[in-house]
């Protein structure tokens, strides 16, 4: 299998023809052996049922569908692991993603050698209230990723099956795959401007909250990616400067009571500072240590990635 196209979709049914009709006529120009792989996340229209029709139709059309709605990391990730291509391409349901844009990104994938590709969207055919917010958005997780993207919650998006493979996508963190893909190892990360087009059935499902609920993932993907395999290396380091601050303090404190008499060290504001300074340093350390263990016994030694395995026989 060449392709593998994956399109998680809520209650897109009126696109679902048209779209699938696009795929199949430029995969068939381009004599490129596909799967399409729709994930229907819990809809309440007939997408499911036009589904089925299409994949009795078009073999090549599969559908999977969740009981409720998950999220699109879960349909993203349900995708990637029925995926059978060497490449697999990420895309909407609602015909903004342009499928003429398929083969120059597998071409991008199979031929420059990179592990994805990500669509940006240069001209955006949105409203400035959600252009505005999308730009600092990408901005913001440029600089905290170090990663040279555009556009990363651009659905369109190419991969190398070892890529889909390797990586886990939960909870809202589809719009960091690139971000996780980094951290897994997978550094040849392109991008490729892409054509955006007008909504043409349905509506968005997405809201303003988006915009800070993705903030509170960047925060949680970067701290799991630096510190989940050792958390000592952050709460040891924060636990023990705060308990020499807090040490440090009592030591001056101390200091002042024997050689200048004249006060109670309880008298002092300082005091409860330094206090507290060496409880939350201890509790640090202690979660940074009780952390550790946790992490060494729940490691799996067989889940590192390896690229290329001789012959040790």
């Amino acid at each position: 299998m060449e392709i593998s196209v994956v399109v998680p979709l809520l209650n897109e049914a009126e696109s679902l023809p048209e779209l699938s009709e696009w795929i199949d006529r430029v995969m068939k120009e381009h004599a490129l052996n596909y799967e399409l792989i729709y994930i229907d996340d819990g809809s309440r229209d007939e997408s499911w049922a036009v589904i089925n029709q299409l994949g009795e139709n078009n073999p090549s059309v599969k559908g999977i569908k969740f009981r409720r709605n998950y999220g699109k990391a879960a349909a993203l990730n349900c995708g990637f692991a029925a995926s059978k291509g060497k490449v697999v391409i990420t895309m909407d349901a609602d015909l903004q993603d342009n499928p003429d844009e398929i083969p120059e990104l597998r071409r991008m994938i199979v031929e420059e050698g990179y592990d994805l590709v990500s669509g940006w969207k240069k001209k955006r055919h949105d409203p400035v209230s959600k252009t505005i917010p999308t730009r600092f958005f990408n901005w913001t997780t440029r600089r905290m990723s170090r990663i040279k993207l555009h556009d990363f919650n651009c659905g369109l998006k190419a991969y190398s099956s070892d890529v889909v493979k390797s990586i886990e996508v939960f909870g809202e963190m589809h719009r960091y795959i690139p971000v996780i893909a980094k951290w897994a190892g997978f550094t040849k990360i392109g991008e490729k401007v892409v054509q955006h087009q007008k909504r043409k059935y349905g509506k968005t499902k997405y809201g303003p909250d988006r915009f800070f609920k993705g903030y509170l993932d960047l925060l949680s993907i970067t701290f799991t990616s630096r510190f989940g395999k050792r958390p000592m290396h952050f709460f040891g380091l924060w636990g023990t400067l705060l308990f020499i601050a807090g040490f440090g303090i009592a030591g001056f404190l101390a200091y002042e009571r024997v050689f200048f008499e004249g006060y109670k060290m309880t008298e002092r504001p300082l005091f409860y500072f330094g206090l507290l300074a060496m409880i939350l340093g201890t509790q640090l350390f202690v979660a940074g240590f009780l952390g550790e263990m946790i992490s060494r016994s729940a490691t799996d030694r067989n889940t590192y990635l390896i690229e290329t395995k001789k012959n040790l026989d």
